[in-house]
């Protein structure tokens, strides 16, 4: 850890907190994921060698517990690194209010499709197997076509087809379908200017929007 050399409360936290990657993977921790390889999908461009790295800082920090069960190790904060959550979301509402433009290097696929399977409104969803595709125009064929799957209370994304019937598609750019789900266009707005379309029986297609639903950080005011 690079070290300030300052006993400012701030300087000191920093000293931990501000090395690459490292609050991700808190954030990360606060969304719910405990094993390696999902916190590897929410942070899909970090390389498995520094998340291996920063976890074991944040362990030996107090912030991260490291557990191992059947052979398996799972990770989740302690009572410090649960404090973190404010400063997370202080962080976002203020990234979202001020740092509004995203570059086409921002513009992830995985991450979008994560984002969503692990934050979608799941009540609102009905209880039978319920699959929604997502075809991506602006995207390489080889990340353009996802399938969100929804049973009970239980949900996953493939980048694969599952073969299950798809109840709805959604077509839309990846960008489009991003600012509507940071919240920055609503989907009205989008489907109005005919930037998202949504195929399948029309009582279902009214239903979509609200089964995906928006980030949280999505109801943020903007100055």
């Amino acid at each position: 850890m690079s070290e300030y050399g300052q006993f400012c409360p701030v300087a000191k936290a920093m000293e931990l907190l501000d090395e690459r990657w490292t609050m991700l993977v808190v954030r990360e921790l606060l969304a719910g994921s405990t094993r390696f390889n999902d916190l590897r999908r929410g942070n899909p461009k970090m390389s498995p060698a520094l998340l291996s790295k920063r976890l074991r800082t944040l362990e030996r920090a107090g912030v991260v517990r490291r557990a191992v069960e059947d052979g398996r190790s799972s990770y989740t904060l302690t009572p410090c690194g649960e404090e973190l959550g404010g400063v997370v979301e202080a962080l976002g509402a203020w990234g979202v209010r001020w740092i509004g433009e995203l570059g086409e290097e921002d513009l992830d696929p995985h991450l979008l499709m994560w984002d969503i399977r692990r934050t979608v409104p799941i009540d609102r969803w009905p209880r039978g197997r319920t699959v929604v595709a997502f075809e991506f125009d602006d995207v390489a064929a080889r990340a353009g076509r996802w399938w969100l799957c929804v049973t009970g209370d239980e949900a996953d994304v493939c980048d694969y087809d599952p073969g299950f019937d798809v109840t709805a598609t959604v077509a839309t750019g990846l960008r489009t379908l991003i600012e509507v789900w940071r919240g920055d266009r609503s989907w009205q707005q989008a489907l109005t200017a005919g930037r998202v379309t949504i195929s399948g029986p029309s009582s279902v297609a009214r239903e979509v929007p609200g089964w995906l639903g928006q980030m949280n950080l999505a109801a943020t005011a903007r100055p």
